[in-house]
């Protein structure tokens, strides 16, 4: 049995949902992920400049899953439409030029939302009677701790200087035009469509990888 599936077979007293605490942390929530996806967004923009497309993606590709997050908490308040919701709550200011500081600020929100804010939700919302709404806090806290690791690694890759390089022989691809290139480094520029060495990533780090048809 997953390990989610725990709270589903408990026993809760149920509260009216106008006036739960889950729903201020349902708001809270929404608007977390609603900054962590414009944070991301600008940092994709800032990526790009300095010429690293491929962190300019991951920051977006992030930022897009973090749009769905948002969409699931603000569909759970749907009850309670053209109400407004007072919350208080403190949100990061994840200002830097250096882009392997941006990776690990966003790390440590990520593993932040894992470790303790979504369970601690969960436990909030299990504890009042909205099941439904502990599973998509729960299930999301595991989605963080993905984001968390991913830009992480992206971050070590970029603090090593190990981001176009390996030390093993290992494939790369160009995030532009699909061109996969084996070796210890990426090209300078790819052979295909002359975009630089900023559009390489590792292969297994592209989003679609499967070793099964390459």
């Amino acid at each position: 049995m997953p390990a989610t599936a725990y709270y589903f077979f408990q026993e809760a007293d149920m509260v009216e949902f106008h006036n739960s605490e889950t729903k201020e942390n349902l708001m809270r929530a929404f608007a977390g992920e609603s900054q962590a996806r414009n944070r991301y967004t600008f940092a994709a923009s800032q990526a790009e400049m300095q010429h690293h497309q491929a962190i300019s993606q991951v920051f977006l590709y992030t930022a897009n899953q973090e749009k769905e997050h948002a969409e699931i908490f603000y569909n759970h308040l749907r009850a309670l439409a053209g109400e407004n919701i007072f919350i208080d709550g403190g949100y990061p200011v994840d200002l830097s030029d250096d882009l392997a500081s941006l990776l690990r600020m966003a790390q440590h929100n990520e593993y932040e939302e894992h470790d303790d804010v979504y369970k601690r939700f969960g436990d909030t919302a299990r504890a009042e009677g909205f099941l439904e709404i502990a599973h998509s806090f729960y299930s999301i806290a595991g989605i963080e701790k993905i984001h968390g690791d991913r830009f992480g690694k992206f971050a070590q890759y970029l603090e090593e200087n190990k981001l176009y390089v390996s030390d093993i022989k290992t494939g790369w691809i160009c995030l532009n035009c699909g061109f996969v290139i084996e070796g210890f480094k990426a090209p300078e520029k790819c052979p295909v469509c002359q975009h630089d060495k900023g559009f390489f990533i590792r292969l297994e780090l592209s989003p679609f990888y499967d070793s099964r048809v390459l």
